[in-house]
């Protein structure tokens, strides 16, 4: 069940992804978007979290611990945004898959098969041939006179992205309290009122959004922006939702490749619309290496 949601959210994320190009595409700014989208799916976490299980309550553990998360991926986007605006998107796109191969290692060699993170030859196997697939398939020859600083931002955004995918995988863990206490996983949180962490998240990188926005733009969103970012916003917030709740009911097998079958799912979605809208090239190869990986990688 947690591949399911993983792919549901993949095209989700896909979605909003196209609907930045379109809002790009007619006079708006990558900045003005992500303004709008992060504090709408900010909203939308309000209502799939504490208006639908109408628990108000605030847990300042939860929230506290939401909040350093929403730093993380506001980190991320400002970091997205300068890696695409110093480098080629293609590559730089690449890189940032390429950070969602990072939580099942780290998390298997971190806390092992006893914490439902089983790592097997399979799936190292299959974790290289996806990430070689998904540097094939960004790979450009486009001339970059910012390089050095292009790989400043790009390692920046890598490790705010496998840091925050991380993250997630590991709030599942606290969660949990069948699992034993150990110096990386110090303490459990009851599930009742924690209602408020997805949407402390996505406050504080709206707000990180904003500031950035504001600071370097120096004027309130445009007519588009509103709009594609209103639109953005809420497929964002409802991937979210299914991309918090994959790690919860994942069985161990899966958990090494929800955020592979997650990335390579936006890489083909993405590529689907591409290719019918904007009558692009894509290296469909690299994109069948990928799905090899991901099969070989399921296997046990």
């Amino acid at each position: 069940m947690g591949l399911i949601f993983v792919l549901i959210a993949a095209l989700l994320a896909a979605l909003s992804n196209l609907l930045l190009r379109i809002s790009v595409g007619v006079g708006g700014s990558s900045k003005g978007y992500l303004a709008i989208q992060v504090m709408v799916s900010c909203l939308v976490m309000i209502l799939l979290n504490p208006i639908r299980m109408q628990d108000f309550s605030i847990y300042v553990p939860a929230v506290a611990l939401g909040c350093v998360g929403g730093f993380i991926l506001g980190v991320f986007f400002w970091g997205l945004g300068k890696t695409l605006e110093k480098g080629p998107a293609g590559l730089s796109i690449a890189v940032l898959n390429a950070s969602s191969i990072m939580p099942a290692l780290v998390l298997a060699v971190c806390f092992g098969e006893a914490f439902g993170h089983v790592l097997t030859r399979f799936h190292g196997m299959g974790f290289i041939l996806v990430t070689v697939g998904i540097f094939w398939a960004g790979w450009t020859s486009e001339y970059n006179p910012h390089k050095r600083q292009w790989a400043i931002f790009a390692l920046l955004m890598f490790a705010c992205h496998a840091l925050y995918l991380i993250f997630l995988q590991w709030w599942a863990m606290v969660l949990n309290p069948e699992l034993s206490l150990t110096k990386l996983l110090p303490f459990h949180i009851n599930t009742t009122h924690i209602q408020w962490f997805m949407p402390a998240i996505f406050f504080v990188a709206g707000l990180f959004q904003w500031i950035v926005f504001i600071k370097q733009e120096k004027r309130f969103p445009v007519r588009h922006e509103l709009m594609y970012g209103l639109i953005g916003g809420v497929a964002t917030g409802i991937c979210s939702y299914f991309l918090i709740l994959a790690p919860q009911i994942s069985a161990p097998w899966e958990n090494a490749l929800l955020f592979p079958v997650f990335t390579v799912g936006v890489l083909v979605f993405c590529n689907l619309w591409a290719v019918r809208l904007y009558k692009e090239k894509v290296n469909w190869k690299a994109c069948s290496l990928c799905i090899v990986g991901l099969l070989l990688g399921m296997m046990r």
